[in-house]
């Protein structure tokens, strides 16, 4: 076989499996996360910055990362933060180190794209809390 062909056949191999490699992982809302995997640890380290702006009104951070078949959260972007000012890099540093094991249905330990609502100074009562994270919301994950 001539090298031109050959060289046509094997881009012709790999546009045909291309697109199974390129689907991504299942994109799953925090609120349905447990069905997948659960957050194991309570409590986690975090590094907030000496002088940090905006941090001592309410607010939040979200961060979208993939929670890797070890259980490990990767690929962590901050993707909202209301209102403006270092919400991000506290919120990002607090995901990183987030570990999880998978859920009883999810055995194969399957990897999953989610993200995770940081809240900032927000009232102790659940309305509160909520009100405060409201708006760092990420569309495009399915309920």
């Amino acid at each position: 076989m001539n090298p031109t062909v050959r060289r046509l056949a094997l881009a012709a191999l790999l546009a045909v499996g291309l697109p199974a490699m390129a689907q991504s992982q299942q994109r799953v809302d925090p609120q349905h996360l447990y069905d997948y995997w659960i957050l194991l640890n309570h409590s986690v380290d975090i590094d907030v910055p000496n002088s940090a702006r905006g941090v001592t009104q309410p607010g939040c951070a979200a961060v979208s990362y993939m929670i890797g078949s070890d259980g490990v959260p990767r690929n962590l972007k901050v993707e909202k933060v209301v209102p403006q000012g270092d919400f991000g890099q506290i919120a990002l540093s607090a995901v990183s180190n987030f570990r999880y094991g998978p859920s009883l249905s999810n055995k194969n330990h399957d990897p999953v794209d989610t993200y995770y609502v940081v809240p900032f100074n927000a009232p102790s009562d659940p309305t509160g809390q909520q009100k405060v994270m409201a708006p760092c919301r990420l569309a495009g994950y399915p309920s």
